[in-house]
């Protein structure tokens, strides 16, 4: 039979279960023989779920000790042919055949029981166990005589098992089939005419087996046929069928039965030989019957693979006549198998909030024994939370009864014990460990309720104070514990600037200095939370208690005093003894015996006049008042705490002994705070001026030294064989000054910090010129870059511009370096006081000349000691909004604001100065008038060298020059 002829039935049952683990069952239909890989079923469309739910439910096939013809395609949700299935090898002739198997899910778990009937195909043709069969008969034989033929097996079952047989030739002999219990067919070879040897001795015959198969396939055997002479009667059988029972556990030679034919016949043709006729091997290996006709035992026997046993007996003569007769054997049950448990599917731990009835595993118990021998109860070991019930017939689940807690148990060792209700009963048993899987079921826990914490006031800033401790009885991260502080506030101050709690260790610090006289007591309140997910916390009150020091001294109330006012208590002069004349009154903010005080005289005019209450301060005579004693009393009492160490204030007293207020008021009149007050005065005064001579000692030195260090640096770059680098002055603002610019060949500029904004303009820095010494002439200085690049400004032309009409003046006016010689071109445009600005172009015309002579080491000590005193000088007399020293290094100072200048100026390369008083400012427009019209004149051919003009005089200057003439 082809593939594509194969009938295929699919059958969908769905059984409603009990329990939801075992769903629909699905029964499938193929034909043995199939190949590998062959499609046997769409398992998802029948179960009724998704492919999906193959993949992520792990889907697999379960066959328990059973070989795996069958395998699941997950990709497609289809079953296949894993191999070729041969039915005869499989079910024999067991009908119908059918593999059972069970296809199993997790999360959840699922099972789905699938029956596959293979159907027999037409594979095997009827087979006989020997190729020839010989008989010896008799001539005598009479007509119908029987002979048993041997009977051909087909493993094929059904239509295309054995059908039928034909006997060729058929002129003597025709064929008989006696259909039996186990539906098989007994051949008997009938004798139809007498035999006669005479004419044929030897017959030869064909017997033919065939099946119904499509192709039909048959079987022959060859038959011999010896004709004998003189046997004319056949054995004969008591009975036609024996019966006989036998227990599986029987030991080999075991007697079963016995059973007995006859012969009318004598002597040698009277003699029986019983044989057995069955031609399958397990029979003939399993009994064996003796020439007794007593059948035994040669094998072992099992219940679980033959329920019983059909053997042909045939009793033969000598001369070849046979009879043939049936036993059948029972073989009876015993309980010899044990349940054998199958772990289907498992979990290796479970979460301990898992809810009742969650299902952990599944097995599958099989007793291949029959009736009571085969039904199995299994139960768990008792006292812990998990249950085993049946789902269906030899299936169990096992799962979970009552909550779980990893706290108490961490895991479980389940045993499963099995047993069948055979006599004696059979057992086994699986143990099953599984770990119950932490959740953050539980809170921290402190060890109290709330805490008391007593600190000392005073302590030191960052100071441990305590220790809080919560514990988790979880487990690993849901175990981990940190601490934290829940927000509050204090008197309206957050609490987290008093306390800090360390997230791991749970220390709580003191973040400041607590006071008790502020602060007593305060509480908060600190959470514990863990690492779970969500996470847990609980809280706990911390109560810190502050605990008083002696810090503070006591202070009196009474008597109050004062620095300009003097209060005195009077005390008449007929006082008694114990005449209270005041009392100390005093406080301390300490507390308990901190604030105890105790007063006491510490001294006195006249101590044997007065003495002071120890405990209530009150002071009082100790005698009777006399008239020489004096009117004016002074008494210090000092009143100390009890604290250790103890603190004290002193308080004086002043009392006057007298009737009337006429003469306490004459004697007191002298009795003031002068001398006192004129002591303090002497005092601050010695203070002040030690300070101002310290700081004019130390800004003379350094002046010096920066002076001496600037000399040095220009000492060495006058080298005559070196390009000359003039030493170029830091650019920050500089107002210092004594009013007039020294005569040193390096200029400091007085300009703001934010000089590029303001109305003065530089030039580039000094690294932009090159000074060069020629030693064969004068000496000009060259500019190495562009002359583009000579102002900052952009409008920078390339060409002199003509002077400026306010600052016009020979070269003979021009001391020291000029044109380009100058380390720095400074331009300045000055906005006076009444905020118009001077006209003219912003150039300064630049002059050339010869390089001066460098100045001796004595002119530069003059030069520093002048400008030493000028300093000291033009501080003292310079008033507001002169450029004086304390705005040298001030952000806010521009030229711009500087309200009035009462010293000179002088423009460095010239010697024009600038002055605020109108006879200066006349002077310099009718000089500025002169070079005008000069340069309205042809140039000269040889410029003169005019005497520069003086400038007006300072009272700084005019000590120079003192100084100078002296030297």
């Amino acid at each position: 039979m082809s593939q594509g002829t194969m009938k295929r039935q699919v059958l969908l049952f769905v059984s409603v279960l009990s329990l939801s683990s075992v769903c629909g069952q699905v029964s499938y239909s193929i034909p043995e023989e199939m190949a590998k890989g062959s499609l046997v079923g769409n398992i998802v469309q029948d179960l009724g779920i998704d492919v999906k739910r193959l993949k992520s439910g792990n889907a697999r096939i379960y066959t328990g000790k059973s070989a795996e013809y069958m395998e699941l395609d997950k990709d497609r949700g289809v079953l296949r042919v894993k191999e070729k299935i041969d039915r005869e090898a499989l079910c024999g002739q067991t009908a119908p055949c059918a593999l059972h198997f069970q296809i199993t899910l997790e999360s959840p778990m699922e099972l789905f029981p699938v029956t596959v009937e293979i159907t027999d195909i037409n594979d095997n043709a009827p087979l006989f166990q020997k190729d020839e069969r010989k008989f010896e008969i008799s001539e005598s034989a009479v007509v119908g005589s029987k002979f048993m033929l041997e009977k051909a097996i087909d493993s094929d079952i059904g239509r295309n098992g054995l059908q039928g047989y034909t006997l060729k030739p058929s002129d003597n002999f025709s064929l008989k089939l006696h259909g039996q219990i186990d539906r098989s067919k007994k051949v008997e070879m009938i004798l139809q005419k007498p035999l006669d040897r005479e004419k044929l001795e030897y017959i030869s015959l064909i017997l033919t087996a065939v099946d119904g198969g499509e192709p039909q396939m048959s079987g022959t055997m060859q038959i011999y046929i010896t004709v004998l002479d003189a046997n004319d009667n056949a054995p004969v059988f008591t009975q036609p069928v024996y019966k006989a029972s036998l227990k599986e556990n029987a030991s080999k030679g075991t007697f079963i039965t016995k059973v007995s034919a006859s012969d009318a016949d004598t002597d040698v043709n009277g003699e029986i030989t019983y044989v057995i006729g069955n031609s399958m091997d397990t029979i003939s290996k399993l009994f064996h019957i003796s020439q007794e006709g007593e059948i035994t035992l040669d094998g072992q026997i099992d219940y679980e693979k033959a329920k019983n046993y059909e053997i042909d007996i045939e009793a033969m003569d000598r001369g070849g006549l046979s009879d043939s007769s049936k036993v059948i054997i029972d073989i009876t049950d015993i309980n010899d198998n044990s349940p054998v448990i199958n772990m289907i599917s498992k979990s290796q731990s479970i979460a301990e909030d898992s809810p009742a009835q969650t299902v952990i595993a599944m097995l599958s118990v099989n007793d291949p024994d029959s009736e009571s021998n085969g039904l199995v109860q299994c139960v768990i070991n008792e006292n812990i939370p998990f249950t085993i019930k049946s789902t269906s017939v030899s299936f169990y689940r096992l799962m979970t009864d009552n909550e779980l807690d990893r706290e108490k148990a961490s895991f479980y060792n389940i045993s499963v014990t099995c047993f069948d209700e055979g006599v004696p009963s059979l057992s086994s048993s699986v143990t099953l460990t599984v770990q119950i899987s932490d959740v953050n079921d539980n809170a921290p826990v402190f060890e109290k309720s709330s805490y008391e914490i007593y600190i000392v006031e005073n302590n030191v800033p960052g100071l441990s104070v305590f220790t809080v401790k919560a514990e988790d009885s979880d487990w690993n991260q849901n175990a981990r514990v940190s601490y934290l502080l829940e927000d509050s506030a204090v008197n309206g101050i957050p609490i987290s600037s008093y306390v800090s709690v360390s997230a791991d260790s749970g220390v709580i610090h003191a973040v400041r200095s607590f006071d008790y006289e502020q602060i007593k007591d305060f509480q908060f309140r600190v959470k514990a939370q863990d690492g779970g997910s969500p996470p847990l916390s609980s809280n706990v009150t911390v109560k810190i208690m502050i605990q008083d020091q002696n810090d503070n001294p006591p202070q009196v109330l009474y008597p109050v005093q004062t620095g300009g006012s003097l209060v005195a208590e009077m005390v008449p002069r007929s006082a008694d003894v114990g005449y209270l004349v005041t009392k100390v009154v005093a406080v301390d903010v300490d507390s308990g015996q901190n604030a105890w005080l105790s007063y006491k005289l510490q001294k006195a005019t006249d101590r044997a006049l007065f003495e002071v209450g120890l405990q209530n301060g009150e002071i009082r005579t100790i005698r009777q008042v006399t008239d020489k004693d004096a009117v004016k009393q002074r008494l210090t009492v000092v009143v100390e705490d009890n604290g250790q160490p103890s603190r004290s204030a002193t308080v004086n007293v002043n009392v006057a002994v007298a009737d009337s207020f006429p003469e306490v008021l004459s004697e007191f009149t002298d009795f003031t705070h002068d001398k006192e007050y004129n002591d303090n005065l002497t005092f601050y005064l010695v203070l002040a001026l030690a300070v101002v001579s310290f700081l004019f000692i130390t800004c003379l030195v350094v002046i010096i030294s920066v002076k001496i260090y600037r000399w040095k640096q220009s000492r060495i770059l006058y080298h005559p064989s070196l390009p000359v680098i003039p030493y170029y002055p830091p650019r920050y603002s500089d107002t210092l000054g004594s009013g007039t610019l020294q005569h040193v060949y390096n200029y400091e500029v007085c300009r703001t910090t934010d000089s590029r904004k303001s109305d003065c303009k530089f030039g580039r820095a000094a690294s932009q010129n090159v000074l060069m010494m020629d030693p064969s002439s004068t000496g000009t200085m060259q500019r190495i870059q562009s002359e583009k690049n000579i102002l900052d400004e952009p409008d920078s032309p390339l060409e002199q511009k003509p002077p400026n009409n306010d600052w016009r003046f020979t070269q003979g006016q021009r001391p020291g370096p000029s044109g380009p010689y100058m380390p720095y071109a400074t331009h300045i445009r000055w906005t006076p006081k009444t905020g118009t600005r001077a006209t003219g172009g912003p150039e300064v015309a630049m002059g050339t000349g010869p390089w001066p002579q460098p100045p001796t080491e004595a002119e530069q000590l003059q030069a520093l000691m002048a400008a030493a005193n000028e300093v000291s000088e033009a501080t003292a007399t310079l008033g507001p909004g002169t450029m004086g020293l304390s705005t040298r290094y001030s952000p806010q100072f521009t030229l711009q604001h500087v309200p009035d200048y009462r010293q000179n100026v002088y423009i460095p390369g010239s010697t024009a100065t600038l002055t605020s008083n109108p006879q200066q400012q006349q002077a310099a427009a009718q000089q500025a008038a002169q070079q005008a019209a000069q340069q309205a004149l042809p140039p000269p051919q040889a410029p003169v060298q005019a005497e520069p003009p003086k400038a007006a005089q300072t009272p700084a200057s005019k000590k120079k020059s003192t100084k100078k003439e002296k030297k």
